[in-house]
Formats: C-alpha cells, sequence, structure tokens
C-alpha cells in the first residue's frame, strides 16, 4: 500500500496535469532547460499572466522551480514529483492486475 505522503504527492501532480494548458507548459518546459514566464506565453497561445499563474500551480505540485537572473526568472521542469505519480499509477495498477488474476483463477478453477 502506498504511503499518505506518496499518495498526496502524486494527488497533486495529478490535480496539476489535468489542466491541458498546464500540459502543455510541462511539455514546453521538457523541451528547455530554462525559460521565461514570457518565452512560454511566446510559444502558447495565453498571456504571460496566465503562464505565471499555471506555472505557480505547478510549482506549488512540485513539478516546476523558479530562479532569478538579473530581471528574469527562469523556470525549470522538476521532473521527479513525475516520477513519483507514475510509481504510483505502476502500483495501484499491479495490485489491479493481482486481484483480476485471483478473480480468473476463481472463476476459472
Amino acid at each position: 500500500m502506498t504511503s499518505g505522503g506518496v499518495d498526496a504527492q502524486a494527488g497533486a501532480v495529478f490535480a496539476a496535469l489535468a489542466d491541458p494548458t498546464r500540459r502543455a507548459v510541462v511539455r514546453e518546459l521538457s523541451r528547455q532547460e530554462t525559460v521565461t514566464a514570457s518565452a512560454l506565453a511566446g510559444e502558447l497561445p495565453i498571456s504571460r499572466q496566465a503562464v505565471s499563474k499555471h506555472l505557480a500551480l505547478l510549482a506549488g505540485a512540485g513539478l516546476v522551480t523558479s530562479a532569478r537572473a538579473g530581471r528574469e526568472t527562469l523556470y525549470r521542469l522538476t521532473p521527479d514529483p513525475l516520477d513519483d505519480a507514475m510509481r504510483w499509477i505502476a502500483e495501484v495498477g499491479g495490485q489491479w492486475d493481482r486481484r483480476l488474476e485471483q478473480l480468473r483463477r476463481h472463476v476459472g478453477g
């Protein structure tokens, strides 16, 4: 069974990625080492202010970090929470696989 912390982290990731615009932001971040909110706004059909709000939500889920570089803020994707969410999916999927196998043996045997 998963721990509460992993469940909470996975929940935050899933909630952040539920929005298609945030998924597009993550996709853009995965293509570059660092990027500014202005550059992201140039790649997406939303304003810089909207990009900043989406980045803040992604940061809250641990998916994005930021660092100041002069007058700009550079954003970077932090994939570890995605790995945690994938492990959660694999664990839950494995539990269902075991249950289905037990059901198959019970029904077939």
